[in-house]
């Protein structure tokens, strides 16, 4: 049974069963014959994002006056799954530039500045990052950040260092956090949305990595740039309660990033199954196999409902509001989400055996990829402390 029919689909509108079955036709047919260069290449299809918008899948949640298909939070969901399922790299790519960047355009920027970038952003034209880590700022990237922010006129002047961003080397626009109060520390953060044509802003090195390699990770440095103070998102010092305001509906986001992959390497896993045979019958007739199968499967459909769950919730809390318990079950779920791709690939690389170990095999690709899931948007120890800190009513230090 196809993995995009019923199962995806309980507790779904007729629209959003629509949506999913749409995006993940037209991700199979386009996305997934790109995904073995872009590995072996670290290559970036140029032509990938105007695609997804000719097709409406861009500013899948913006308003429609500014381009987008006015669609609802679960949709994006919806479309980062069926993306991330053919094509992981194009879903974090789509991911950094749709939820990290886009929607806090959106929420938070002018009505010029909206006007000037979102629509571009919703056809697939202009490409948008987020610059938040750095160097010695990962964990602790509000804390340890040492880029800054000085007001000059009509503009800021922003100097510092940006590490591991994704679509760093294919952003036309980063949504840039620089500490404008050093004295501060995390209470004198702003918001910027920086056009990457500035003067003094330059891609230091594109990162090599070890999985969705596709998807550009790059260093990036800031002399100089001279910012318009309308490309403030927010308030001045105010960066902070962006940032915060939209980790609930990140975390969900990158959720269903796993969720799709977890939902391919299954499939793959089934498939080879099937197919492969020892002592002169499918290997999936082996209980200790169809086992693993089994295994595979609970953890993913487990994984789907509670992703399902929360993204309705959040959906539900507007935009911008902390609310202590969606907080709690958004860092569960991401946590959650990474665990259960890194078990499932593993056990689908087990279940490959030698094969599973070659590079250029798809269940080998989808192994690599999963681990950033544990790492990327806040590490897994991050969301225990969240989780914990908010159950036991204890402050985290």
């Amino acid at each position: 049974m196809p993995l995009t029919s019923a199962p995806s689909s309980r507790g779904l509108s007729h629209d959003h069963r629509e949506i999913l079955a749409t995006v993940d036709a037209f991700s199979r047919q386009v996305l997934h014959p790109l995904q073995q260069r872009m590995d072996d290449e670290e290559w970036w299809p140029p032509e990938v994002f105007p695609r997804l918008g000719e097709q409406g899948f861009m500013g899948v949640n913006v308003p429609m006056d500014l381009g987008g298909a006015g669609a609802d939070f679960v949709s994006e969901c919806l479309v980062t799954q069926a993306i991330s399922r053919w094509n992981p790299a194009v879903g974090l790519s789509y991911a950094a530039h749709e939820n990290l960047c886009l929607d806090n355009v959106v929420a938070n920027a002018g009505d010029a500045v909206k006007a000037r970038w979102v629509p571009g952003m919703c056809d697939g034209s202009v490409v948008g990052a987020l610059g938040l880590t750095e160097p010695g700022a990962g964990s602790d990237a509000l804390g340890g950040m040492r880029t800054t922010a000085v007001r000059d006129g009509d503009d800021f002047v922003l100097n510092g260092t940006k590490l591991y961003i994704t679509n760093g080397t294919i952003a036309d626009v980063v949504l840039t956090y620089a500490k404008t109060t050093p004295a501060a520390g995390p209470r004198g953060i702003t918001a910027f949305l920086v056009d990457t044509t500035a003067p003094g802003f330059r891609v230091a090195q594109k990162l090599t990595k070890m999985g969705l390699r596709g998807s550009q990770t790059a260093e990036l440095v800031y002399e100089d740039v001279r910012v318009p103070a309308d490309h403030v998102l927010g308030d001045v010092d105010r960066g902070v309660s962006i940032v915060m305001n939209g980790l609930d509906r990140e975390r969900v986001v990158i959720a269903f990033n796993a969720l799709g992959i977890a939902e391919r390497a299954l499939e793959v896993s089934i498939a080879f199954a099937q197919d492969r045979e020892q002592f002169g019958k499918p290997i999936g007739a082996n209980q200790l196999i169809s086992g693993q199968i089994a295994d595979m499967y609970v953890e993913l459909e487990a994984l789907r409902s509670f992703a399902l769950d929360v993204a309705f919730e959040v959906q539900e809390t507007p935009h911008g509001t902390a609310v202590q318990q969606t907080a709690t079950r958004s860092a569960a779920l991401v946590l959650l989400a990474g665990r259960t791709l890194n078990a499932i690939t593993d056990r689908g690389v087990q279940i490959h055996g030698g094969g599973g170990y070659i590079w250029e095999t798809e269940i080998n690709r989808l192994y690599r990829t999963a681990k950033l899931y544990e790492i990327g948007a806040g590490t897994n120890e991050v969301r225990q402390t969240i989780i914990g800190s908010n159950l036991l009513g204890i402050k985290a230090r």
